[in-house]
């Protein structure tokens, strides 16, 4: 059964000189009003309820506001506070883990390439890493929460401002108070005329909002029309009719409004109900493996077998947030588009992205760059809603070694990537089927299109089976490793030897999926089993 989510949706503001003047006052207002409660809460002021009371009324009077705007503004900092102390639990374990990655790589670089400028950056790196780790414990212990209003670059300019393309300080700082005072967040409740009392929206009879702002007392006027701003003729591009519903519905709506470089925006968020299922997990999955630079997807049957594979490109390296938001949308919406047409739910990764940071330290450049530009946590967000909006379920697995089972089980019997194959095990995770290795001998493909074989160890059935994996894991890099240093990675791939041909000879059966043509998703091959002489 789906759950309603929250939902935001956005529209460009047409407003004149004086409301845009109006607005830049209100987000400058909301921010000074925000660093005074900010300080006053890192100061230990408001410790019980009467604290947070009196802090309340004296707040109202000092800055001229209404309660429900301080509510927003208390509200909102509040959220900012705990998401910063949650959050740097996950960075001092990731520290932590960093740490002890470089220590390896040190140790290993000392032996075998001492005093080389690499093993001097590294010991450079570990020494900054290590000074991290100490002021993140520091702060933990302490409560302390550090947050710079304005951004951390641009305060930093002013330190450099030719770099930077200021004339002189004053024109930093210029820049700086617009910055601060650039957005501001109103909170809706659904017991208030159209979900929110200090942002009223109305419908006209040509489709068209308009929104009656309710401006603080100390921007407003003597009479009873001066305290509201009216904005007029707003249009949703997405999303209008999911807020004419949650008008009628009486729902809590919150505006945020942001000025970027062409104006003001407006963006509304409120719950939109769960529409009806349309996946069902007795017609199979399909599982979605993210990389840096694409999301490998598998959909498989009800009996966990292989029906079709696709490689959808989600490039972020090199792009803004808008363009790499636009990417990861576009390749959730195929996903999405895909699960709702064959009514299937969708496997997706509970990834722990710490653990792929703390292997920065062993990767090189490109690779550590495009991992740190793709956002794992953005990408499933894109799935999850895309999938929402379609009725189709989702499904978060733990994806332990599902790439090492994926190159093991599947890369090679069914001849997909190594990629294809973790997503397949992961939709088979998701249907809850077995995970033992196919066959007695790892036949694992590398990058020059041959592959290695290694003997795979005896498992100790007293044990979970990832533990029999991670020791096939452990058999498959040593043996990459070898291949490697041979020289094999640079040569044309070998055929299979007959031994290997009558252990994994197989006959291809294809299997396209329904529509294949109209929507491009490739066939897969059937895996059936058969000696070497029937093969030849």
């Amino acid at each position: 059964m789906l759950e309603a989510k929250t939902f935001t949706y956005q529209a460009r503001l047409e407003t004149t000189a004086e409301q845009n003047e109006l607005l830049t006052a209100f987000a400058a207002l909301h921010g000074k009003v925000e660093r005074s409660l900010f300080a006053k809460t890192m100061a230990g002021g408001r410790a019980n309820k009467d604290d947070k009371n009196a802090a309340k009324r004296s707040s109202l009077q000092e800055f001229g506001i209404t309660a429900r705007q301080y509510n927003s503004i208390i509200l909102g900092l509040e959220g900012k506070i705990k998401s910063i102390k949650e959050r740097r639990q996950g960075l001092i374990r990731e520290a932590d883990q960093r740490i002890t990655t470089a220590k390896k790589v040190i140790a290993r670089l000392e032996k075998k390439a001492p005093g080389t400028n690499t093993l001097h950056q590294k010991k450079r790196r570990l020494t900054i890493l290590e000074a991290r780790l100490t002021r993140l414990r520091s702060d933990h212990k302490a409560g302390t929460v550090r947050v710079c209003f304005g951004s951390k670059k641009l305060f930093r300019a002013q330190f450099d401002l030719v770099a930077n393309d200021y004339a002189d300080h004053a024109a930093w700082h210029a820049d700086w108070q617009a910055r601060r005072a650039q957005e501001f967040a109103l909170l809706g409740s659904k017991d208030e005329t159209s979900g929110n009392q200090s942002c009223t929206a109305s419908v006209g009879c040509t489709g068209a909002i308009t929104l009656r702002l309710r401006l603080p007392d100390a921007l407003a006027g003597e009479n009873h029309d001066s305290r509201y701003l009216g904005l007029s003729g707003i249009s949703f591009a997405y999303g209008q009719e999911p807020l004419f519903r949650a008008l009628a519905g009486r729902q809590a709506i919150s505006y945020r409004f942001v000025r970027d470089t062409k104006g003001w925006r407006v963006f509304a968020s409120f719950d939109v109900a769960a529409p009806a299922q349309a996946s069902n997990r007795r017609l199979g999955a399909l599982g979605v493996d993210m990389n840096a630079d694409h999301l490998a997807v598998s959909e498989t049957d009800r009996f966990g077998n292989l029906v079709a594979t696709q490689k959808i490109p989600s490039v972020t390296y090199g792009k803004n947030s808008e363009q790499r938001r636009a990417t990861l949308g576009e390749a959730a919406k195929v996903v999405a588009t895909w699960a709702e047409r064959v009514g299937k739910p969708v496997v997706l990764e509970d990834l722990d992205f710490s653990k792929k940071k703390s292997e920065f330290e062993r990767t090189g450049i490109r690779k550590a760059r495009m991992l740190s530009a793709l956002s794992f946590l953005a990408g499933r967000a894109s799935i999850e809603a895309a999938c929402f909006r379609r009725g189709v379920e989702i499904i978060g697995e733990n994806p332990a070694y599902t790439s090492v089972i994926g190159a093991v089980n599947h890369a090679c019997r069914r001849g997909i990537s190594v990629h294809q194959g973790a997503a397949l095990a992961l939709a088979r995770r998701g249907l809850s089927f077995q995970e033992k290795p196919a066959m007695p001998v790892g036949l694992v493909p590398v990058g020059n299109g041959g592959h290695v074989t290694f003997v795979l160890p005896v498992r100790n059935r007293a044990k979970h089976v990832w533990s029999h994996w991670a020791d096939i894991l452990r058999n498959s890099r040593a043996a990459h490793a070898a291949h490697f240093r041979s020289g094999g990675a640079l040569l044309a791939p070998e055929p299979l030897s007959p031994a290997m041909r009558t252990l994994r000879s197989i006959r291809g059966v294809s299997v396209e999926s329904r529509q294949a043509n109209k929507d491009g998703f490739s066939g897969a091959v059937r895996q059936q089993n058969c000696s070497a002489a029937v093969l030849d």
